[in-house]
Order: structure tokens, then sequence, then C-alpha cells
């Protein structure tokens, strides 16, 4: 019997260690009984997610779509990826959740309570597209490390709040601002109070134009909390870590924002190209600023079978980071050649836009479906992965569906 206590005990308090407090009334627990906190959790049912989506990671939680599941021009809730770098904030309290600026280049240190923040500034919607800079990291050779994501990492929900260059024009900014850096209430991996997971930020010029919201709606309803509740940034075109979810903080800089994942490799490529896997000092490593050209084809679904003879209709989207899409294409024969979609014109700056084309096929047997956009510039996505990096960041390489006609 002694034994057992102790072995008993020791289990106790091994899994009090876990959960990060003392198991209350553990004595009591049922042998062989796992509590709830250790139990794992379905995040399909946490984050009201689609069966459909692939868990990366569940510490901290990383899932992405399915190129099929992203058919919808709007984002829904149950489509939409979540890249987090630390745990999610819990006991969020709303009517107490304030916002914080301050910094070197402010005028004066201000807090707005979240209610202010929607009665005093004007309201703005947006559809406005996010994509993880790491989205298509799978496909690097040698392999680069982090999430590996295919193509699920990216959305275009509509986000309502307030331009944060209203609320920084009346916090009232100094002549040498030069970048901000969000803080949040997500909490570190190692529960650690004094590290921050993650705290990036954007120059003055993103941090300034029209469509950069401090958002607390997204299509139409309170953000979900693991996408920012009750108050995210939001600045679409450049990488998502930049729109930081769970803000209560911004600091105005006086140089480039040094917080964590600003610094060394994180979301930075080579300012030249390298060889793949040679090693990069930090110092040569570029700030990923505006994504590039990209297209998904979302429907129909890779794999699919179409009778000889018949049209095969495919319908998807396409985005270039700050610009716009000037041109959607596909081939069937491996990139030799193209043939032009249908491109309508974006909601909105910085939303993505949907293509369309009727295809036919000569013979029957397996083909498949490239899609390759163009941006206003001319610069069009890589028909194969483009120039390595070392943490896998900006494949924009042509997506890719298989047909058979039978």
């Amino acid at each position: 019997m002694k034994r057992r206590k102790f072995v008993k005990n020791a289990m106790l308090g091994s899994m009090g260690a876990i959960i990060g407090t003392e198991i209350v009334f553990g004595s009591s627990m049922p042998d062989g009984y796992k509590p709830l906190a250790l139990q794992d959790p379905d995040p399909f049912k946490m984050f009201d997610k689609d069966r459909d989506m692939v868990v990366l990671n569940d510490k901290p939680w990383n899932i992405e779509a399915q190129a099929h599941l992203l058919d919808d021009k709007i984002t829904p809730n149950k489509y939409m990826f979540i890249r987090n770098n630390g745990l999610i904030p819990e006991d969020i309290d709303e009517k107490n959740w304030t916002l914080t600026i301050e910094g070197e280049s402010v005028k004066q240190k201000k807090t707005f309570t979240l209610a202010e923040l929607k009665s005093k500034f004007t309201q703005h919607t947006y559809q406005l597209t996010l994509e993880c800079g790491g989205n298509g990291r799978s496909e690097f050779d040698p392999p680069a490390k982090g999430n590996q994501w295919t193509i699920g990492a990216v959305s275009c929900a509509t986000w309502t709040g307030v331009r944060l260059r209203d609320v920084l024009a009346d916090v009232g900014i100094k002549d040498d601002a030069v970048y901000i850096g969000y803080h949040a209430a997500d909490v570190h991996l190692s529960r650690n109070p004094s590290k921050e997971p993650i705290s990036r930020g954007a120059p003055m010029a993103k941090v300034m134009q029209e469509e950069t919201l401090l958002a607390f709606k997204m299509n139409g309803k309170d953000i979900p909390l693991a996408h920012g509740y009750p108050l995210r940034l939001v600045a679409g075109g450049w990488p998502a870590s930049v729109s930081g979810k769970w803000i209560n903080g911004i600091s105005v800089r006086n140089k480039v924002h040094d917080g964590a994942k600003m610094t060394g490799t994180a979301y930075r490529v080579p300012c030249n190209p390298v060889a793949p896997g040679e090693k990069v000092k930090d110092e040569d490593m570029c700030i990923i600023e505006s994504m590039p050209v990209k297209s998904l084809i979302t429907y129909p679904k890779s794999g699919a079978v179409l009778k000889e003879g018949k049209k095969l209709n495919i319908r998807g989207h396409a985005w270039a980071g700050e610009l716009e899409v000037s041109k959607m294409e596909y081939s069937i024969d491996f990139g030799s050649t193209w043939k032009s979609c249908t491109l309508n014109k974006p909601a909105n700056r910085l939303a993505w836009q949907h293509f369309s084309a009727s295809i036919a096929f000569p013979k029957k047997g397996y083909y498949e479906v490239w899609a390759r956009a163009t941006d206003e510039q001319g610069i069009a996505q890589p028909m194969l992965l483009p120039g390595w990096n070392p943490k896998g960041y900006l494949n924009n390489a042509c997506h890719r569906i298989a047909i058979k006609v039978s």
C-alpha cells in the first residue's frame, strides 16, 4: 500500500508539473484516470474548423487548409489557417481590454479601451489576403525547419476595424518614427511571462496605409479566439506574422523593431541568391515585406476524373502582395504552352482575385493542370520551386492538380 501511494503521488506530481499547477483533490482521482487537461484536445471542435483541415502542430497550434477547401471567395473561419507561436491566451475580458501605444517616437503614451477604439474612430471593412511567409515550405530541398506547410496557409477574410494611422494620429507621432512593433497577450511556450512568443511589426509606410487595421471583427462577427479576439493587427499582402493577434500594445520605434521573431533568420531571406544548403550570415538576410505573386486552383480537387469529350471548368484565386495580378494562365502540357484564364478585379486593394477557365483535353490519359499568375510589374510565378532559403520562405511555385480523362 505504501508503494502504491508513493507511485500515485509521484504520478500526481508529474501530471501537476505538466499542467502547471497542483491537482487539488488529486488523491481522490480514480486509478488510471487521465485529467482532461492532459487528454488530447479536439482542435476541430475547439476552433470550429472543418475536419478536412490538416493539423501540423499542437504546441503551438498550427493548422492548414487544403486547396479545395479554399474555394469560397471570402474565407470562412472553418477553412482559415491557424499559425501560432505561443499559447492562446485564456480568460479574455473584452470589457476591460486595453491597447497601450508608447515607444521612443510617440509624443505621449496613451491607452485606449476597446470600446473607445470602436466609438472614437471611423470603422472600415476590407477583404485582406493573409499568407504565412512559410506557406509551401514542405517543398524545399534541403528541408527547412519549421511547420511543413503545403499550400493551405493562406486566407482572404473580411476584416472590420479602425485604421492604425488614425489611432497613431490621435496619440501623436514624432518625425523620427521608423517602425512599429506589436505586443500581445499570447503566452510563451515556456510559460515564462517575461518572454514574448512573437513581437513583429512593420515600417511606417505600411502602418500608414488605408488598409492596415486594428480589427475586431472577421466576416462581420467577433474575431474567433484562435484568430486574435478581441483585437488584432491586420496588414494584408505581407507575411501574416505582421498581423499580430491579441494585441494589447504597440511600440512606435525610431529604429527597426527588434522584438521576438524580428532578428536573425526569422521571416528573412538572403538579400542575394544562395546555393541550396548554404549557410547565410544574419547580416546578409533581409526582412520579408510584400509577398510574391501566387495562385491556387480551388476547384476541382486534385485527382478528379473526367469523361472524354467533356470540358473541365477550373477556378481559383490569385494574389500578389502589395500589387495586383494582371494576368492568369493555365497549362496542361507541363508549362510548354499557356492559355489565358478569366481574371476578376480584386474586391479592394490587397484582396485576392478570382479566376476561371474552361479546359478541353485532346485525348484520354493523365494530365496536370498548372496555374500561373503574373503581377502588374510583369513578374510571373516560377513553374517549379523558386530560390532556396534557410527557413523555407516565399515558395510561390505554380500550383498543380492531377486530372484523369477516361
